[in-house]
């Protein structure tokens, strides 16, 4: 789902830059320093998982974990996502510098977002809240990941809106992938570590 260098008007990619700066200077804001440990391990496996491109037509499709990095970092996932995109744009030139702003806006709006839906679990007590609301976050994330970037696309020139539409739809799967994946995670993370879920720190034996 990443932006390539060169497809997006300048003007786009500067506005994605001033809202990224704007909600990584809220993210670092908001982040404890108890909290690096838990923002490092979760930063690797979005970089990891994002890697993996699967070519599907004038596109690809990959898993972003996106709700997975919203669940569990809560407003600290903006600036996980953009340490994870910065790394991706200089060691391996997937997206590029100059989308890097949109790129990081597209991805971790939606898993800001998908944090504030998993929080919603705690208005309702119901068996398996946990999970349902991290299948939903999940989900919804990929969705507005999916909205952002046909935007993002639309607005650099009509050329691009044949591929934002197949875009879009290549991200199904995917988000239904990722809603069961975020789901199972936050199931099986209440059962075994629920303080990860209730923004609190990892411990030194919390590998």
């Amino acid at each position: 789902m990443h932006i390539s260098e060169g497809v997006l008007t300048p003007q786009v990619w500067v506005g994605g830059y001033v809202v990224a700066a704007g909600l990584a200077a809220f993210s670092l804001k908001k982040m404890r320093t108890d909290e690096l440990p838990k923002v490092s391990v979760i930063t690797a496996i979005f970089f990891v998982a994002s890697l993996i491109h699967v070519p599907l037509g004038p596109t690809s499709v990959h898993l972003l974990l996106l709700g997975l990095v919203g669940v569990v970092l809560g407003t600290s996932a903006f600036i996980s996502i953009m340490v994870g995109l910065t790394l991706h744009a200089l060691l391996f030139q997937h997206g590029g510098i100059t989308p890097l702003g949109a790129n990081a806006c597209m991805m971790g709006i939606p898993a800001l977002i998908a944090y504030g839906i998993f929080n919603l679990r705690k208005n309702f007590s119901m068996k398996y809240g946990e999970a349902i609301f991290g299948a939903i976050a999940g989900a919804v994330a990929i969705f507005l990941a999916g909205i952002c970037l046909a935007l993002l696309l639309a607005l650099s020139g009509d050329e691009f809106v044949g591929v934002a539409k197949v875009a879009v739809l290549a991200h199904i799967p995917v988000m239904i992938i990722e809603g069961a994946v975020t789901g199972f995670a936050a199931s099986f993370l209440t059962k075994v570590k629920p303080e990860i879920l209730d923004g609190r720190a990892l411990d030194a034996s919390g590998y």
